[in-house]
């Protein structure tokens, strides 16, 4: 099998990247399929938003892969106009960038698979972050240690290790990394909840990464059967055009779920509540609008 791995220079993706090429992570790997040898290359990004400390980055993950003989796989990016142009955020331009590239690399060299670092810390982060934007039931997850999609298949082989495990281990070892002066920067929505919030549920929990790693494994197993039971209800609500049929949905215990899942990613918070009140009510709806649909005939058609 061959494996991509999207090292940034940081401690997480150097502790990967050591400990992949160690055969220390191999029952990770052969969870997702690997079977006898894996060859390795990386993948880093220089992002160029912090001039000679990003290139400082890039040199350092290029000596790594020459010390070590491993192949490497570099691509600069123009974050910045990439997201004034598409009108995002430089966490979400970056994002768009990297896994845009890695699903190019696996492609086009035939690597079946990207592995990143996210560790324990970071999928608890991300649970935290999923909620406060009101992410239904899928957001509760947390991340996948195998997306298991090609050509952008996504390994994640650090999500039982800790931060503090990880910082443990690359001490012990005397190894070095580089730190990325913006972590520290509360600007970014994560790195608030990581210096901030988090820290508070540590002292509330000192094993809160374990209580919520549990949460989350419970969460996916609830969300799996609701997958099944908004699946089996769009066979039968949803028409070929894509029109919703309110009478069908209604007939449903759970409805409002329903709705909510049917109209996902269109309507707002806003809309969805106005749209369920309207619903209960039982007073005729056509012609009446939410968001960017309209009820024709007992039908909620994209407008």
């Amino acid at each position: 099998m061959k494996i991509l791995l999207a090292v940034s220079g940081g401690i997480d993706s150097m502790y990967m990247a050591e400990r992949s090429l160690r055969g220390d992570l191999s029952s990770s790997y052969a969870a997702a399929g690997a079977g006898g040898e894996i060859e390795f290359a990386v993948a880093h990004c220089n992002f160029g938003l912090r001039g000679e400390e990003s290139d400082g980055d890039e040199k350092f993950v290029r000596e790594w892969c020459e010390k070590r003989g491993v192949g490497l796989y570099v691509r600069r990016f123009e974050t910045a106009d990439h997201a004034a142009r598409e009108g995002i955020s430089i966490e979400m331009a970056a994002r768009d960038l990297r896994y845009g590239w890695f699903g190019q690399l696996c492609s086009d060299e035939g690597f079946e698979a990207v592995a990143v670092a996210h560790n324990a810390d970071d999928n608890a982060e991300t649970l935290m972050l999923n909620l406060l934007r009101g992410c239904g039931s899928r957001g509760l997850r947390g991340m996948s240690a195998d997306s298991g999609e090609f050509p952008r298949r996504v390994l994640r082989p650090l999500l039982a290790v800790s931060r503090a495990e990880i910082r443990a281990w690359m001490e012990g070892e005397g190894l070095s990394w580089r730190e990325d002066s913006t972590n520290a920067d509360t600007v970014f929505k994560r790195n608030k909840l990581r210096g901030k919030v988090m820290p508070v549920f540590a002292e509330i929990n000192p094993s809160y990464l374990r209580t919520l790693a549990a949460d989350m494994e419970r969460f996916a197993q609830v969300d799996d059967i609701a997958e099944d039971y908004y699946r089996q209800a769009a066979g039968e609500c949803v028409l070929p055009d894509g029109a919703i049929d309110l009478k069908k949905v209604v007939t449903y215990k759970h409805w409002e779920y329903l709705l909510f899942r049917f109209t996902e990613g269109r309507l707002n918070a806003d809309g969805l509540l106005r749209l369920k009140k309207s619903v209960e009510s039982g007073r005729p709806l056509g012609g009446k609008i939410f968001g960017p649909y309209k009820v024709r005939k007992g039908k909620l058609r994209l407008i």
